[in-house]
């Protein structure tokens, strides 16, 4: 086992990881930026080192920073969390190369998945079913207006380096390539660096799965069941939960089994997730892998009573998989809190909490890295807190979720809680009948 880690990331992810570490007996440095200075994970670790000013460029994406912060404090692995330097192939092999363990894939799996047209060519070789689309990069217009009338619309134009979103464009009409081409091609550009774009059909009506998926050293691949995470707003997940209320075991079986065969194809190690579009007849097609821990990691780890990440430093330390699948035992549900305004098109809003309570009782837990008197920085990501229920079945988890948020009392920013009390009382969420384009056909406001 590790005698110190080294954590390169904040907020939430950040403290999930400190406990993780601590419950195993590893000592842990936290790494923040100037504006992170008075973030929990700095007082929680047993050493804390600055690393640069609050952009992140200029702090948690600067890898020479974060490599002598290890080589100072005398860290043996560096944990990434998720978002940041998590998925990047090149922050992998450098740990490697400087000799700290990076508690993750290798970085060929991560560059293999990290690029979604190649991705998706190496799901087509390991017999993953794959949304029909193009074999790999569409270079230019004419060959993209080419392919959309062979495939025929509607179709999406993807990043093929993309995420979150960005470089994305549907067209309904051939006459619509063009446009949408040329917009996702400088948004892909300005986003990530990287204009390529590939071009896949549309999936009609769809529910976005994930399963989670976990391999070791000694060649050990397992699924660990499926995550619903439908209820999205731009391509941001709001909502996720455990199990899906659309799947049934053999369905279960059939998605598990393909994840498995996803992840033994890049040789996987460690904790991963393989996406999946489940369309409006059961079938489902691969769409992409995060090679990493998710956010939403919560929901399986209480679904089926384990511990993700503890796991994830095990198997980096070496140990074989101690964890198992299995139907699950409960139901489990998450909702980002974000620091934005619901009622203003989800704007910013950091500052300071001028007064907090977090819920609690039975089947409720929280993640978060906010406390009273806290000043959200305007600089990283809205999401302050995580939400989780846990019921014997789907009623109890909705009914534990409604009175957990009703607890819960942020002041001084706006947050989303009112948008998700309002989720919890709609009929079409309680009935789990719903896709990723429900918030985009339907206003939270009037439910």
């Amino acid at each position: 086992m590790f005698k110190k880690v080294l954590i390169a990331n904040r907020g939430e992810i950040a403290l999930r990881i400190i406990r993780a570490c601590r419950e195993l007996g590893v000592k842990t440095v936290a790494v923040y930026s100037e504006a992170d200075r008075s973030s929990l994970h700095v007082r929680f670790a047993d050493e804390a080192i600055c690393i640069g000013q609050a952009a992140s460029k200029q702090s948690y994406l600067y890898v020479p920073s974060i490599i002598a912060a290890a080589e100072i404090s005398e860290a043996d692995a560096i944990h990434p969390g998720y978002g940041f330097l998590s998925e990047n192939a090149d922050f992998a092999e450098i740990c490697t190369d400087c000799g700290f363990k990076f508690i993750g894939p290798k970085p060929f799996s991560i560059s293999k998945m990290g690029n979604k047209s190649v991705a998706k060519e190496t799901m087509r070789e390991a017999n993953v079913p794959v949304i029909p689309g193009s074999k790999g990069i569409v270079s230019t217009l004419e060959d993209a207006q080419r392919f959309v009338a062979e495939i025929g619309v509607p179709v999406m134009l993807k990043a093929s380096a993309g995420g979150g979103g960005k470089g994305m464009r549907l067209v309904t009409s051939l006459d619509g390539v063009e446009q949408a081409f040329v917009t996702a091609r400088n948004e892909a550009e300005a986003a990530f660096s990287n204009p390529d774009l590939y071009i896949e059909k549309f999936v009609e009506e769809p529910r976005h799965i994930e399963i989670q998926v976990f391999g070791d050293q000694h060649g050990n691949v397992i699924h660990l069941n499926e995550r619903e995470c439908s209820i999205q707003r731009r391509h941001q997940k709001l909502i996720e939960e455990a199990p899906s209320p659309i799947l049934d075991e053999e369905l279960r079986k059939k998605m598990g089994d393909a994840a498995v065969k996803a992840a033994k194809a890049v040789d996987y190690e460690g904790a991963g997730t393989i996406e999946f579009l489940v369309d409006k007849n059961r079938d489902f097609y691969f769409m992409e892998m995060n090679t990493r821990i998710q956010v939403e990691h919560p929901v399986t780890e209480e679904a089926l009573g384990i511990d993700l990440v503890k796991e994830q430093i095990r198997v980096a330390a070496g140990e074989p998989l101690s964890i198992s699948g299995g139907t699950p035992r409960r139901h489990s549900i998450e909702c980002r809190i974000n620091a934005e305004d619901p009622y203003h098109n989800y704007r910013p809003s950091p500052g300071k909490i001028t007064a907090l309570h977090f819920p609690g009782g039975p089947g409720v837990r929280v993640d978060s890295h906010i406390y009273e008197g806290y000043a959200i920085p305007p600089y990283y990501d809205s999401l302050i807190a995580k939400l989780i229920s846990i019921g014997e079945n789907r009623t109890e988890a909705i009914a534990r979720m409604k009175r957990a948020l009703q607890e819960f009392v942020i002041e001084g920013i706006q947050t989303t809680i009112p948008f998700h009390l309002k989720m919890m009382d709609n009929k079409d969420f309680i009935s789990g009948e719903f896709d990723t384009k429900y918030l985009d056909t339907h206003n939270w406001q009037d439910f």
